[in-house]
Formats: structure tokens, sequence, C-alpha cells
């Protein structure tokens, strides 16, 4: 394999739509980026290689295992830490950052504790592997038989938080220690799925926004020691933030900076990990990221103006994630426009997402 005269090569552990974008990242740049299947056959590895992974939990596999016993698998630690919410949740409170009350559920004994203690309402969810909302049970006292007997040990049991809304905070840390952040980006997610993200600096209370989750996700990646990009995804309570989740990779909710940002989330991943030179994270323009869940390929796609699709080549199947619009342009009517002409191209299901994100674009009208 012919190496680049510039950098060390990158392999990223799976080879799904992250791996795949984070190797068009490397391109112009001249990084060698190699998405590896967890069942692809071992090879040997150069030692000044970098390992990076798409995904923050993978199957034993000779390949698997050869590379996680290499010595530049950057963040190594930290994928399995925050794999599993109950080692997340207890960093999360080991550092004092607002989170949704939770309880580590390991017998039916607890429930009288769980709704006394934690809320009168839960989210139950699995340890580990759970995501796309698999893997996870809305209980009350009157419905506490969802969780069968199997389950308890590998779950967590959360308070059910009525938030005003969702956003996240991608951001990168680089080897020395400085950060950089794009800005917070607003969710709708339906089925447990990112449906749509909206990213606009003039939203409401946007600067605030920003200034708490920045600290937080600032705070998590110096802990860990972290390199590269990492996402953090929280509800909005009033004028706080509570962190939901983290990912320690690029995450779906970043994606509008392939098209609305100087650098996009993959390239940035990139640069963190060699410690390359970068510039501030100036978003271009308000941007709107369009998630195709289950849904067939439409040509009429691409005659979208100021917009850009993103194709992952996957087998339609209901719930899954199989490519994503991106659009942006200075001006939200623009946007609001293009939104409205992609409606007919797009079925049922999408619709009431593209009226929210119509509405949140618009929300900033008016806001200081």
């Amino acid at each position: 394999m012919q190496k680049s005269a510039l950098y060390p090569p990158i392999y990223v552990l799976g080879n799904g739509q992250l791996g795949r974008m984070l190797r068009y990242a490397g391109a112009p740049l001249d990084i060698e980026v190699h998405p590896l299947a967890f069942d692809g056959e071992i090879f040997e590895l150069e030692q000044h290689s970098l390992i990076t992974a798409e995904i923050e939990r993978w199957a034993e596999t000779p390949l698997t295992t050869l590379l996680g016993n290499h010595p530049h698998f950057v963040n190594l630690p930290v994928f399995s830490r925050l794999a599993d919410r109950l080692t997340q949740k207890a960093l999360l409170d080991e550092l004092h950052l607002a989170t949704s009350p939770w309880q580590l559920l390991k017998s039916p004994s607890q429930w009288q504790q769980v709704f006394s203690q934690v809320g009168e309402k839960v989210v139950v969810k699995r340890r580990t592997g759970g995501y796309d909302g698999r893997g996870q049970w809305i209980v009350t006292p009157d419905s506490t038989d969802q969780i069968t007997e199997d389950l308890f040990g590998d779950v967590i049991a959360e308070k059910f938080i009525p938030f005003d809304g969702e956003i996240s905070l991608v951001g990168a840390r680089f080897p020395q220690g400085e950060t950089r952040f794009y800005p917070v980006t607003h969710n709708l997610q339906q089925n447990g799925i990112l449906r749509y993200s909206v990213m606009n600096t003039a939203l409401p209370n946007q600067a605030l926004y920003q200034q708490q989750a920045e600290e937080m996700l600032r705070a998590i990646m110096h802990k860990l020691n972290y390199v590269g990009v990492m996402a953090m995804e929280c509800f909005v309570v009033g004028d706080k933030l509570l962190i939901n989740e983290l990912a320690p990779r690029v995450h779906n909710s970043g994606h509008w900076t392939q098209l609305g940002c100087s650098i996009s989330q993959f390239e940035l991943h990139l640069r963190a990990l060699l410690d390359l030179p970068t510039p501030p994270l100036n978003p271009i323009a308000p941007s709107v990221m369009v998630n195709l869940i289950g849904i067939e390929h439409h040509n009429e796609w691409l005659n979208l103006p100021f917009s850009q699709l993103h194709w992952y080549g996957k087998e339609v199947r209901a719930g899954r994630k199989l490519g994503h619009i991106n659009i942006s342009h200075p001006d939200i009517q623009v946007i609001t426009e293009i939104l409205n002409s992609l409606k007919p191209h797009l079925s049922d299901d999408f619709h009431s997402g593209l009226t929210w994100a119509i509405e949140k674009l618009h929300q900033s009208q008016g806001s200081v």
C-alpha cells in the first residue's frame, strides 16, 4: 500500500458511513484513511500508523485484537468507558456535570427505591448496545413488567426529563489540550433516531447554551485526555442543559459542518489526531441536516440548490440511516423554500420534522 509522504496512515475501526466520510475528508490533505470491517483480514500494520474508530463498541475478531494492541490506538480506553452508560454516568457525576438522576438497576427489589429517589417516571436503558431508540423503555410503577429478569444488572434507570428541546455540541481536543467547538446544534429525534439538525447562531439563548455546553464538554475531554472529535447530546430544560449522552467520535448531528462550516467535523477529527494547524471553526451560514431514514433514493434530491446529498449505498430498511442532505444559505427564507420544495420527495413521516426545522430556523427572527 502506497504511503502518504506527509502523514502517517489512519486506520478506522468500522467501515460504515462515518468511516467513509473520514476517508473523503482526508483525501484533499493527502491523509490516507482506511476504514476497516471488524471481520476483515489481518495485515502487517505500520508502527507509525494511527488507529481511530467510528463506533464505541466492536466485536472481538483477529483484526480488532490486532488493532487493539497497537500502541497508537488513540483514545482506546475511552471507547469502553463511554460505551457503558454506567461508567459514562459515573464520569459525569465525578465531574459534577448536570445530567438526569440515575441508578444502576440490579434487581426487581429496587423498584420502590428507584421511583422514590430517581423519579416517578424513569427511562430504563441498556448499559451497552442500545442506540437509535433500541434498548430503552419508559417505565412507571404500573409498567415495571417491561423489564424482564435477564435485564437486571445490564440496565440503568434515569429520571424521565420533560425537556424543552434537544441540542448537541461537537468539538475536538488536540494533543496539547487545545480545543475547538462548533456552534450548538438543535436536533429533532423521532422514535429515538436523529431526523433533523438545525444550526443558526442567531437563535434565542444560543450564546448561553454555547457557553454551558463548551464548559461541560471541555471538562470531559480534558479529564479523559481525549484527542479528536467528541459529541455531547443535551436536554434543554429552561435555560439549563442536562447531558444526555456522549459519543467519542464524529456524530450525526455534526454532518451539517460538511457544507455549513469552514472545516467539517471529519476533517477536524483528522487534524486533531495528527495535531495539524487548525483555524477557528467559523460557520459559513445557517444550515439544516435532513437524515434520510428508511427511504428509497430519489434523484430529485440532486436538484436542490445550496445543498449536498450523501448517500451511503446501504440496503433500504425501515429505521435505517441511509443518507443525509445538508442545506446551507445565509438567508433562512431561502432554506425554508428549499425545505418546502423537498417535501414532495420525502415520505409522510418526514413532514412533521420539516415543519419543526422551518419553525426552528425562524425563531431567530426578532431575537437578540
